[in-house]
């Protein structure tokens, strides 16, 4: 059932009981027909009148129930999983959920049947909110900021419908409610921004990310109770984290690792072991690529330790991949094989196992182990066409992520200069340089700095020279 809600004068003639100050709301209710959405349609367009989205008790609804929900999601359909949810829950069409969406009909159908892919991950997050579907489904972390109940997310929908809708100079003060759209909104803010890291310098980043995590610290502080308190704490984790990365970037390892301690610490104040073992796992990844590999090792154990028996396919891979590279940067060649074979083993399992929600998801697949082994091969100085084939190589190379491919291109390079070619080593060496002097990424210059010094000859060929030119020349 829709409900269209008009807001009246106070003159208007309504039922008794109805009236509400000089202002009052009178709801219409009508049977689910033909003409409905179209009645709907009219009412978004009008500047006096908004439509409630149709909602159903969804607390009630056992998602887990439902097989074909759980393969798409396994399977990364995630349009599938929002058409089969409005089906299951029922009343919301696609021209509906696209108003709450700020999409249109037809850009809803076209999400329906994307199939697998890489999606919008905050048109995702309002999906599932509207919808009332775990974030995990959808491929987010679930960390129950969708979970409220049908009123709440109603009135979340409705509002966000008015402000919309109604012109600014009408617009009233009112006194905020805590409910959990304050984390969900802020958690979307931070993943919107996270997106920008792969084509956007880190220091363009920076200040936005600073401004946006204190933000967050000041709307935890106002936090009424322990519930909401907690669940700031995970967005105050994800933020923290997620400014450490931009930190690492620039190569400042000294903020870096005070801000991945703060996110570690949140993360434990939330009471989520998942997000806890995550930071711990993205510290040990920090600190195996600057050169702490004994470190490095440790903070995978506790980050295990932390999961227990809740690790997961895609967790055992990931940390094991940490750990191949930890004991790659310790010239442990037998140790980083054995890291290398049970992070291959896991993600085996990973297409067989229930989705889990990382607080971004990433996908653990054939090109993550080949970055993974590309890298280790690297920190190994081995010949790279001995440890992983050419359609590996390319595979890897296909990051979409700029900064991580330049990043990986350097590996490459580096395994060429353990079978003396020099040249292609040098010249993959430039284009990735290239990359990190228009990112500003000091990552990606201090790993250029140590392909050189892996490089000696008294009579260094004119690309070396050309090399060492780009390379002095680079103030970031």
């Amino acid at each position: 059932m829709v409900k269209v809600v008009k807001d009246c004068p106070g003159d208007a003639r309504l039922p008794d009981g109805a009236r509400s100050g000089n202002r009052f709301r009178y709801a219409i209710s009508m049977r689910h027909s033909q003409s409905e959405s179209e009645y709907a349609l009219h009412a978004y367009r009008r500047p006096n009148w908004r439509v409630i989205l149709p909602t159903v008790e969804t607390q009630d609804i056992d998602w887990s129930a439902f097989g074909d929900l759980k393969d798409a999601a396994r399977a990364r359909d995630f349009g599938f999983v929002i058409r089969r949810a409005r089906q299951i829950g029922g009343g919301i069409t696609q021209g509906q959920l696209g108003q709450a969406l700020d999409l249109s009909q037809a850009a809803v159908s076209r999400l329906e049947n994307h199939g697998a892919g890489a999606y919008n991950m905050e048109t995702l997050a309002k999906a599932a909110t509207a919808l009332g579907l775990p974030f995990d489904l959808v491929g987010l972390a679930n960390q129950q900021a969708n979970r409220t109940s049908s009123v709440e997310r109603r009135e979340f929908l409705t509002a966000a419908l008015a402000a919309a809708a109604q012109p600014i100079s009408k617009a009233t003060a009112v006194t905020p409610e805590w409910d959990n759209s304050q984390a969900a909104s802020l958690r979307i803010a931070t993943s919107s921004l996270r997106r920008l890291d792969s084509t956007v310098a880190s220091r363009d980043l920076s200040e936005a990310v600073k401004s946006h995590l204190r933000l967050v610290q000041t709307i935890a502080g106002e936090a009424p109770d322990g519930a909401h308190r907690s669940r700031m704490a995970s967005v105050g984790s994800e933020a923290a984290s997620f400014a450490a990365w931009l930190a690492w970037d620039m190569a400042d390892h000294g903020s870096a690792r005070r801000l991945y301690g703060y996110s570690i610490k949140a993360a434990r104040s939330s009471g989520d072991a998942l997000l806890t073992a995550y930071q711990t796992g993205s510290l040990a990844s920090f600190e195996a690529e600057t050169g702490n590999p004994h470190e490095a090792l440790r903070l995978v154990t506790l980050a295990r330790q932390q999961l227990g028996a809740d690790l997961s396919p895609l967790a055992s891979a990931w940390l094991s991949a940490i750990e191949a590279v930890a004991h790659a940067t310790s010239g442990q060649h037998r140790a980083c094989e054995r890291a290398m074979k049970a992070c291959e083993q896991n993600a085996a399992r990973i297409p067989d196992a229930d989705p889990v929600a990382w607080p971004w998801i990433f996908a653990f697949d054939e090109r993550k182990i080949a970055s993974c082994r590309i890298t280790c091969t690297a920190r190994l100085g081995q010949p790279l066409h001995t440890r992983i084939g050419e359609e590996q190589i390319a595979s890897a190379l296909s990051s979409g992520h700029d900064k991580q491919r330049a990043l990986l291109t350097l590996d490459v390079a580096t395994g060429y200069i353990a079978t003396k070619e020099i040249d292609t080593a040098f010249m993959l060496a430039q284009r990735a340089l290239q990359e990190g002097i228009r990112l500003r990424s000091g990552k990606i210059t201090e790993r250029a700095r140590a392909l050189r010094r892996a490089y000696s000859s008294s009579r260094p060929p004119s690309i070396v020279r050309e090399f060492d030119d780009q390379l002095h020349t680079v103030y970031l």
